[in-house]
This record gives C-alpha cells, sequence and structure tokens, in this order.
C-alpha cells in the first residue's frame, strides 16, 4: 500500500533533515524546515512519488541555494 502525499511529504522532509543535521549542515533550523517541505511539496505536486528520490532531490537543492563558504 502506497503513502498517502502528506505521510509522503513527512517522510523524505525526515529522511533529508536527519541527513543534513547529522552532516551539520543546517544554520536555521526555520528556515531549513520551510525550505524542505517547499521543495519536497513542489515534486510531489509535480507527480513524484519516491521517497528517496524526493530527499535526495531535496538535499541537493538545499546545498546550491547555501552561500559558498570558504
Amino acid at each position: 500500500m502506497s503513502e498517502t502525499v502528506p505521510v509522503l511529504v513527512e517522510n523524505a522532509v525526515q529522511i533529508a533533515w536527519e541527513f543534513l543535521e547529522r552532516s551539520g549542515e543546517i544554520t536555521d533550523v526555520y528556515e531549513t524546515s520551510q525550505f524542505l517541505v517547499g521543495t519536497i511539496g513542489k515534486m510531489v505536486r509535480a507527480g513524484e512519488r519516491r521517497k528517496l528520490l524526493l530527499a535526495n532531490r531535496a538535499i541537493d537543492a538545499y546545498r546550491k541555494s547555501r552561500p559558498e563558504v570558504a
């Protein structure tokens, strides 16, 4: 049985969050959570339903949105 959309989004966000947290990349908790939910939500609305792909693309998008630290 497939997950409902809210559960799918929640699970994908959780995967991305845990990865970013473990790697020490989260600097602003609120901003990061809003970014992940928004990014994953857009992909789900576009029809994507693969949880790991959603999480991985959200991680990539988050990293690209962050300023480079030299």
